[in-house]
């Protein structure tokens, strides 16, 4: 008798332990929280993507699976998913911050990666990039090279072009075009900007297309309307005075 009491035991006790482990095997998730401080990314964009994957039990729940849904998301930039006890995840996503636009359609962030976002129109403020396919980080590393010569002389540009012979062309602010050819494009483009405190502020601001691909100087096409250039006075101005 005291064999079979020790088999009952020892069975109800594995039935127990089994109903436990059982029990909390179909916890559910209670909470999933999303941490990250969110501009373009909106709450409704994971909650449809994490939906189908945290209807489940707390141990059942995939966290590779909730990590590569979330990371495909447009405007996710870094992601981790932790499970934590006894029936939440915790979700801390980095937004993908957009630098400049890339072409009409897409953005291109400071590290160079393509966004292609549902509505690119509220980002008409920032300077166009277009350059060769799959090149946009080669492009934007230059253009932001060229972006800090222009601001030393308080510059801003529009747009910057490398079109797929390596041609570089700036558009300002101002609608002023600086075409910088194939060959030594930084060196033309502060030579050109050297000569802008002889021109005068005035007289830049006639210019409608600076040409840079010559090698010893530079061509200028001038606004409509604009009156004709008195280059002896601008080459000589103490001239002017002393006569």
């Amino acid at each position: 008798m005291a064999v079979v009491k020790v088999m009952i035991t020892v069975l109800l006790l594995t039935a127990l332990v089994w109903m436990a482990g059982y029990g909390i095997k179909r916890i559910p998730i209670k909470y999933v929280r999303t941490e990250g401080v969110f501009q373009y990314l909106s709450k409704d964009e994971i909650k449809t993507a994490l939906q189908p994957l945290v209807m489940i039990s707390f141990f059942d729940a995939d966290m590779q699976a909730i990590h590569q849904a979330v990371s495909q998301l447009t405007w996710v930039d870094t992601v981790t998913v932790k499970r934590v006890w006894p029936d939440a995840i915790d979700i801390k996503i980095r937004e993908k911050k957009p630098y400049v636009r890339w072409g009409q359609q897409s953005l291109v962030s400071a590290r160079g990666e393509i966004i292609t976002p549902k509505n690119i129109d509220q980002f008409n403020t920032l300077p166009i990039l277009q350059g060769p396919e799959q090149q946009q980080l080669k492009t934007l590393e230059i253009m932001k090279g060229v972006n800090t010569a222009l601001a030393d002389q308080s510059m801003k540009m529009a747009e910057f072009t490398i079109n797929d012979r390596w041609a570089w062309k700036i558009k300002l602010t101002t609608g002023l075009e600086i075409l910088l050819g194939r060959n030594e494009q930084l060196k033309k483009l502060q030579r050109f900007l050297k000569t802008l405190e002889v021109l005068g502020q005035e007289q830049v601001e006639k210019i409608a297309i600076v040409d840079l691909r010559y090698p010893n100087g530079y061509a200028v096409s001038w606004k409509p309307d604009t009156e004709e250039i008195d280059w002896k006075k601008i080459a000589n101005p103490q001239h002017e005075i002393d006569g």
